[in-house]
């Protein structure tokens, strides 16, 4: 089994023990969070719904994430990844939501936001945290980092590692 299918694994009996449903909101990694909870048999007990929102609209339109969020800060943010994990639970019927945007590369870095930039943030019924973490390599590189680095800390914070 894979470190990717294992981690599903005990994100689901997790959420299942919990009765808690999850949602994903994702830019950068193109629906990849969603379809790696899915390939698990049954996941349909635990995984809600998904929203892809590639585009600076799609947030804004799917998540409700305000367009002037998105013009001061950047669709790579820490308040830009906080309100479309926010805009996955107020459109679902999740309990728990993980959302990512970030900059998979080879093109669209800058000094300030360089390729393998991602903003994360999680939803739980306690609350909301964030983060920045920053992935080297190609672009398929950086997507599977960031898939695994949300799903790990979905786990923690299911299990209250975190």
């Amino acid at each position: 089994m894979s470190e990717l299918s294992a981690l599903v694994v005990n994100l689901a009996a997790c959420l299942q023990q919990r009765n808690w449903q999850l949602a994903t909101a994702e830019s950068c990694t193109g629906g990849l969070i969603a379809a790696t909870c899915t390939d698990l048999a049954g996941s349909s007990v635990w995984f809600e719904r998904g929203f892809v929102t590639y585009s600076n609209a799609s947030k804004t339109e799917l998540l409700g994430v305000d367009a002037a969020l998105i013009e001061q800060y950047g669709a790579v943010s820490e308040e830009v990844a906080r309100a479309m994990v926010k805009g996955a639970i107020a459109n679902s019927s999740a309990q728990v939501a993980v959302a990512v945007t970030g900059i998979a590369g080879p093109a669209g870095g800058t000094v300030a936001k360089p390729v393998g930039t991602v903003w994360f943030g999680w939803a739980t019924p306690a609350g909301v945290i964030s983060e920045r973490r920053r992935f080297d390599g190609e672009r398929a590189t950086i997507r599977l980092a960031t898939v695994q680095y949300a799903l790990q800390r979905l786990v923690a914070l299911c299990t209250g590692e975190i």
